[in-house]
């Protein structure tokens, strides 16, 4: 499994969400069920597929699926 795959699948875990549905205007202010909780669900997901610890600051800005991606580059994992 590539990275973006691993990527989409932590969404598809946490969201439910179709791979199809993934796009860079896919976040917080268009998914009714991202909270608090799914965000740190997601936050966990992408630690354990990436083997990363993400920053406090970053797991604030962890607010979309393009943010998550620009994130990932900060610790070296292109996608």
């Amino acid at each position: 499994m590539d990275n973006t795959q691993k990527y989409n699948e932590a969404f598809v875990h946490v969201f439910g969400a179709q791979a199809d549905d993934l796009n860079d205007e896919y976040g917080k202010d268009t998914v009714q069920e991202w909270d608090s909780v799914h965000q740190l669900s997601l936050v966990a997901e992408l630690e354990e597929a990436f083997d990363i610890m993400l920053d406090p600051e970053d797991i604030m800005e962890l607010t979309s699926y393009k943010n998550g991606k620009e994130l990932l580059k900060k610790y070296d994992i292109e996608l």
